[in-house]
């Protein structure tokens, strides 16, 4: 495929969807994590508790627990209007909205409990959505042109967490004023406004066509609709990699690792170096936008053109050296071009990785069964980074952000070792059996 033909996929129909389709799975990440650790240090929570509060994104480690529900169980009205994954989409957005209007109300300073079960009601929502959205993207195109949705899902995707982190911020900063501290008031107007941002999946999904649906086998008892639902794509996936299977899902489970478990601490990390959320929102919004969107494209491209598990070793390299320039910025202190340089590193190498690991979760899917399948290995991809994020408070008290920044670095080598070995073997696999580089 030449560069031509690589652009022209971007311009698709199907790459365009994704864009907002991806806004809107983007927009409530970092509103339950990495946006409320901002909202939480400012109102004077302690960083450990913070960094329990962050096992709120474990629902999206578990998010296979219920997706043979959202992969095969029709919604009242809903379904026979919208079809099968357009009426989870819708249903799923409006319970993210509800959510960030709960949280918007919550004062963290009156108490934890009802802001911390409205952000459980969000990641429930987001992680269905998800859950709903992976299949669609995956039914919409073609294996071959899955990068090219990958890279655009991603691209909005990260839009949205630039208006999900910065844009917060900047919004929580003009209603504020110039009150110095905690304003309470300033963050509910920052989180309705993020609430009413849902509307651009809302709008796109009420326009966009269902994609052609698989047929169902049909359950004649309860029996049968277990095997179909839940057995049948778990058992597809190991009989189609056999022991292959266990270093893919290995793989899948510390890819991320190093972003994952660092990421809870960096709005923390922000607040306790002095910055305020004006030069964060400014810094993350405008060198972050632009190095996001060129390191999706970086990665759906090169992708393409070279394959994924080339791009997956480069994004897994980059992400690991950007956490140590976070250590180094922690050394260097207060610096908004040395924020600028690191936020613009972080957020290229964030780009890259991710378009190509989402074209690789992609390949590895069974269309047949494609919600639960890719519900299992983006919830893997989250359940041991979240997990261990959840202590990043506690280190940071004990030893400090920049050893906290160089530790999650190094979580990254074993994900080197995993991409080298998944490479030669899929080499060697295709060597003797032609057909297997076509599964992957």
């Amino acid at each position: 495929m030449n560069w031509r033909d690589t652009l022209r996929v971007y311009l698709a129909p199907e790459s365009l969807r994704m864009l907002t389709l991806g806004f809107a799975a983007g927009l409530p990440l970092l509103l339950v994590l990495g946006t409320l650790s901002f909202r939480l240090r400012e109102a004077g929570i302690d960083r450990s508790t913070i960094g329990y509060l962050s096992w709120v994104g474990l629902a999206y480690g578990f998010k296979w627990v219920w997706a043979p529900l959202v992969d095969r169980l029709p919604l009242p009205g809903l379904t026979r209007w919208l079809g099968r994954r357009r009426s989870w989409l819708l249903l799923a957005q409006c319970g993210v909205a509800a959510g960030l209007v709960g949280m918007a109300l919550a004062d963290p300073r009156a108490g934890l409990t009802p802001l911390v079960w409205c952000a459980l009601a969000v990641a429930f929502a987001s992680a269905t959505q998800d859950i709903a959205l992976d299949a669609y993207r995956i039914e919409s195109a073609p294996t071959e042109e899955q990068p090219a949705l990958a890279a655009t899902y991603q691209t909005g995707y990260r839009l949205a967490m630039i208006w999900a982190g910065a844009g917060v911020l900047w919004l929580a900063a003009r209603a504020q004023g110039g009150v110095a501290g905690y304003d309470n008031a300033a963050w509910q107007v920052a989180y309705l406004v993020m609430a009413a941002s849902i509307l651009v999946g809302v709008v796109t999904v009420l326009l966009s066509p269902e994609p052609q649906p698989q047929p169902l086998k049909p359950a004649r008892s309860a029996q049968e609709w277990i095997q179909s639902a839940l057995i049948e794509p778990f058992a597809d996936f190991f009989k189609r990699y056999q022991w292959y299977a266990a270093l893919i899902l290995a793989l899948i489970a510390v890819y991320r690792i190093s972003d994952v478990v660092m990421g809870i601490m960096a709005n923390p990390f922000y607040v306790d170096m002095g910055y305020t959320k004006d030069e964060v929102a400014a810094v993350t919004k405008v060198y972050g936008v632009v190095m996001t969107l060129l390191g999706a494209f970086i990665g759906g491209s090169l992708s393409l053109r070279f394959g994924v598990l080339r791009i997956l070793m480069l994004g897994a390299v980059l992400s690991a050296f950007t956490n140590l320039l976070f250590a180094w910025l922690a050394g260097h202190g207060h610096s908004v071009p040395a924020l600028i340089a690191v936020v613009s590193a972080d957020n290229l190498a964030s780009g890259i990785a991710s378009a190509a690991f989402v074209g690789y979760l992609s390949s590895l899917t069974n269309i047949s069964y494609s919600a639960t399948q890719y519900a299992l290995f983006s919830s893997l991809m989250l359940l041991l980074p979240k997990f261990i994020a959840g202590f990043s408070g506690d280190y940071v008290d004990a030893y400090g952000y920049a050893q906290f920044f160089t530790s999650t670095a190094l979580l990254g080598l074993p994900v080197l070792v995993l991409v080298a070995l998944a490479a030669r073997t899929q080499r060697q696999n295709a060597r003797q059996a032609p057909d297997f580089k076509n599964k992957i």
